[in-house]
């Protein structure tokens, strides 16, 4: 099934570990992929690898508490053997606090402590590419990963993931139900939407035949460029729409600089990218003369 509830976290782990995932959400994925060897980089409590053991999976619990650090060591080269099977069980957002408080002293490459969203978003997307090396061919890695508002502000984590790895590979996206959390008990004032009780299961396939680490780089990096191209042609399409589907450059590059999300109107460059956008999209802008352009027939 694609949404997955499961109230009792079972026997497995600790459950004085603040953010356990219930054992019977690992034993479905289990049941449903059948691996034979299943890594956890960050294993927390353990509750993973104890239903895959249980179950007769080769398993390695691996985490930055017991000295595995997920951003600056190799899991293949750590556990010494690919998986069929390589899931992680990040903390985010900082809701909950691991090194310091959870455990030990607080330490800078805990994903709990990240500066901000794109400092965890970056130490993520580490932590999958460093996954998807340990797992076989034709096996699977992914994440367990929620949302988080806070300050009236939301943060989809899940979808910066799927949009940082490659699109290719994405196998699924299943729905986990939350229980038992701590904001079950409390209330919010003014709290107009609802409130967040469920995380994601991300899954990707890694294929079979596996291109080189360039090639990998490669394919990621024009993967982006390509959602980059993507937004600037939606927005430049926008703003004509707004100025009545005619307009003269300055009246562009006006409305462009009101609208555009900060991160590409600091684009030192961001007009030219503009006039990039008009002139290679023929099939969406036409220009009707000298610096005036309307949107194509």
């Amino acid at each position: 099934m694609s949404v997955l509830s499961f109230p009792d976290r079972g026997p497995w782990g600790k459950s004085s570990w603040r953010g356990n995932c219930s054992g019977h959400v690992y034993k479905s994925l289990f049941e449903q992929l059948q691996p034979s060897v299943f890594i956890d980089p960050m294993v927390g409590s353990g509750t993973s690898v104890e239903v895959a053991r249980e179950m007769g999976i080769q398993a390695f619990g691996l985490d930055l508490h017991s000295g595995f650090n997920v951003l600056r060591e190799s899991i293949l080269s750590v556990v010494g053997q690919p998986a069929d099977l390589v899931v992680s069980h990040p903390p985010y957002g900082g809701m909950i606090l691991y090194s310091g408080n959870v455990w030990g002293s607080s330490h800078p490459d805990d994903l709990s402590r990240c500066i901000d969203d794109q400092d965890f978003h970056e130490k993520l997307h580490i932590t999958l590419l460093n996954q998807r090396e340990a797992t076989k061919g034709g096996g699977y890695y992914g994440t367990i990963i929620g949302d988080w508002r806070r300050n009236g502000r939301y943060t989809s984590y899940q979808a910066e993931c799927i949009a940082r790895m490659p699109a290719d590979e994405l196998a699924a996206v299943l729905i986990k139900q939350q229980h038992n959390t701590v904001s079950d008990s409390r209330a919010y004032a003014r709290m107009k939407m609802p409130r967040i009780l469920h995380e994601y299961i991300l899954l990707w396939q890694k294929p079979k035949v596996i291109a080189s680490f360039l090639s990998n780089l490669s394919i990621m990096a024009h993967q982006q460029s390509a959602r980059l191209a993507s937004t600037w042609k939606s927005l430049v399409r926008t703003v004509l729409m707004a100025l009545g589907g005619t307009a003269d450059l300055a009246a562009i590059y006006e409305k462009v600089s009101e609208n555009a999300p900060e991160r590409l109107a600091n684009n030192p460059n961001w007009k030219a990218k503009v006039r990039q956008v008009l002139n290679q999209h023929s099939d969406h802008f036409a220009s009707c003369e000298r610096g005036v352009w309307a949107l194509a027939a």
